[in-house]
């Protein structure tokens, strides 16, 4: 399924993979189990559709009364390694990012096995509540990861960079600005724009992002 997964990616011209390393099991989503939110039997999930050991639909492990976090929590294989990263990438040329890496010795562990990024993540705290702030321990990372490649605070290398992400609590042009001071490549977003498409859909979105970058490079321009 997985090597299926990563051609299908190849074909659709996609440049990276993103895999998440931390979640062998989900976390309690309690909204999900009250509200009863399952698939229904009638729809499949389309990545496994084409794969008959894997269930599809309510019918299959987690049932309706377990909700669709369950059920997505019951395909999941929760035996990844970090050997299951060095076969991936035996199998793409595509550059792998590791998601959820949340402290150093995890981050070094990654260079390591070749991961061309580190996606610093604790995907909004919905899966252990009590995570640390992902801004808290990007500092470490970032230290961790320039002395295993040798990359200095210049950007010169003496070994392919490897990458570094964040996510979680990005609400503001500041927030984007003070994680790329700490060391951040880059950012990803994920509720604030949510809320935007849920309110105006695609303008809502686009006003999300406008504002986000106004707020950006006017933190940029007050720090100087």
């Amino acid at each position: 399924v997985t090597l299926d997964l990563v051609r299908r990616a190849e074909r659709a011209g996609y440049q990276a993979l993103a895999v998440t390393v931390d979640t062998p099991v989900l976390g309690k989503r309690e909204n999900d189990v009250r509200n009863q939110f399952a698939l229904p039997s009638h729809l499949t999930m389309g990545n496994f559709a084409d794969h008959k050991e894997v269930g599809s639909g309510s019918d299959g492990p987690g049932g309706n009364s377990s909700g669709l976090a369950s059920y997505v929590a019951a395909q999941i294989d929760p035996s990844l390694t970090w050997d299951t990263i060095r076969w991936l990438k035996t199998v793409t040329s595509l550059p792998i990012v590791l998601k959820g890496i949340m402290s150093p010795a995890d981050a070094i562990l990654a260079v390591n096995v070749g991961a061309d990024g580190i996606w610093v993540s604790n995907h909004g705290a919905r899966q252990l509540d009590t995570a640390p702030a992902t801004i808290e321990v990007l500092p470490g990372i970032v230290k961790a990861v320039r002395g295993a490649t040798g990359v200095g605070a210049s950007g010169s290398s003496k070994r392919n960079k490897c990458h570094i992400y964040l996510d979680g609590g990005v609400n503001r042009g500041t927030d984007v600005f003070k994680a790329l001071a700490l060391g951040a490549d880059a950012v990803f977003i994920g509720r604030p724009v949510l809320w935007g498409m849920a309110h105006s859909g695609e303008g809502g979105v686009r006003h999300v992002l406008q504002l986000l970058q106004n707020e950006f490079e006017m933190a940029m321009r007050l720090a100087g």
